[in-house]
């Protein structure tokens, strides 16, 4: 499958792909979190971001971690990896990354701590 470039015209899409970059993985309740964002917002998004080839997620329990799709081409790496450096403004990345370790609600993932 290959990425939808449409997608990424929503600065909100942006900056998730930018925190799954840096996070590796995050469940909807963490993007929530660092977005300042509710629920039903968070879900679309990451739907629309897996049906069009971004991200995968992996179900651990209830929760879905999301993180960005392991078969993502050159190109689509590259552009997530200009959205960390600075295409996705630094600020708001601070922000939200300080909003998400400060969530008292932030779940451990089994898969993780087994290993």
């Amino acid at each position: 499958m290959r990425p939808d470039l449409d997608v990424l015209a929503d600065a909100t899409r942006r900056s998730m792909l930018t925190l799954l970059a840096l996070e590796q993985e995050l469940c909807v309740c963490e993007l929530e979190a660092a977005l300042d964002a509710p629920q039903p917002a968070v879900s679309r998004h990451l739907a629309l971001l897996r049906d069009t080839g971004w991200v995968e997620g992996r179900r651990e329990g209830r929760r879905i971690f999301y993180r960005l799709r392991a078969a993502l081409p050159g190109w689509a790496h590259q552009l997530v990896a200009a959205y960390v450096a600075g295409g996705v403004s630094a600020a708001e990345v601070k922000t939200a990354r300080r909003r998400l370790h400060a969530f008292p609600g932030r779940p451990v993932r089994l898969a993780r701590a087994a290993s």
